[in-house]
């Protein structure tokens, strides 16, 4: 991959004047100009990994020239960084028309955060809030009230099963106890597309809040620990939903990246009727009724 740096009226008089520093997910461009440092580029965080050690660079005319080795010769890169633009544009290569679907305990976030997430994708919203509430002319608070907790996880989660075929969607979910995610039983139609897990928490630094997210899917008490990938919040301000969309999709990124069978994977389970059987996906014809051995896998 070739980048090209305009140097204008930056004059360098010899090869010593550049220097480029390039790590595996990092690159910094930093030219000499009357004795100090100038930086021309600082990319704290590549689209993807490249081989730093292949890294080579040159003087073409009044450009600078870097030449980039992917690790992934295959993934097309939209921009030399990841940001909200590039880690969009990309998605269609990554998703391959996958859903996503939203879950946690806070349903504002969860809709809110899938809404910026369809509008960047240019996928469909939906909300099953929303849908449960237009189906049972009441409001949730309501229906809850009314018939309990169960009643409503068990209507969410025929909703889900509905919409278990779409594609191109990003689906919001219900958050509480009156949310199908949060049980185990939900998760069937769930497995159909790629899931966020937004999780409020109080660590206070980031290798905190990957060891709570670690020992959440180890406990699996909770039915959100079958998500593919846990998104720590330390407090929620509505501001923040953009970010909190770009590391939604950073971390689907880097899933897909590791194993880039998933999005077919996903397809395939929903082909064959949404069974319960993710990730160890039984052969046609297995029925879970049948089969003693059943349960609901973890991911």
């Amino acid at each position: 991959m070739e980048l090209r740096i305009q140097l204008g009226d930056v004059e360098i008089q010899s090869p010593r004047d550049v220097s480029v520093d390039a790590e595996d997910t990092s690159l910094t461009i930093k030219v000499k100009r009357a004795g100090n440092l100038f930086t021309l580029l600082e990319a704290d965080t590549l689209f993807d990994r490249i081989k730093a050690a292949e890294t080579i660079w040159y003087i073409d005319d009044d450009e600078l020239v870097i030449n980039l080795k992917k690790q992934d010769p295959d993934l097309k890169w939209p921009d030399i960084m990841e940001s909200w633009q590039s880690l969009t544009a990309g998605a269609m290569q990554l998703l391959k028309g996958a859903s996503i679907y939203i879950v946690g305990d806070s349903t504002e976030i969860n809709q809110k955060v899938g809404k910026e997430l369809a509008v960047g994708l240019g996928y469909t919203p939906l909300d099953t809030k929303g849908l449960l509430e237009t189906f049972a002319k009441q409001t949730i608070d309501s229906w809850v009230t009314a018939e309990g907790n169960d009643s409503v996880a068990e209507a969410e989660s025929a909703i889900l099963e509905s919409l278990s075929s779409h594609v191109r969607a990003v689906v919001a979910t219900l958050g509480g106890q009156q949310g199908a995610a949060r049980r185990a039983y939900g998760w069937r139609h769930l497995y159909a597309g790629f899931t966020v897990w937004l999780s409020e928490t109080e660590a206070t630094d980031e290798d905190s809040a990957k060891e709570e997210a670690r020992r959440h899917i180890i406990d699996g008490s909770l039915g959100y620990s079958n998500a593919d990938v846990v998104v720590k919040l330390q407090g929620w301000d509505s501001v923040h939903v953009k970010s909190v969309a770009q590391a939604s999709l950073s971390a689907l990124k880097r899933l897909i990246l590791s194993d880039k069978d998933l999005p077919g994977k996903k397809s395939l389970y929903i082909r064959l009727g949404c069974r319960g059987d993710w990730p160890n996906i039984r052969p046609p014809g297995w029925d879970p009724s049948t089969d003693d051995d059943a349960t609901v896998s973890n991911t």
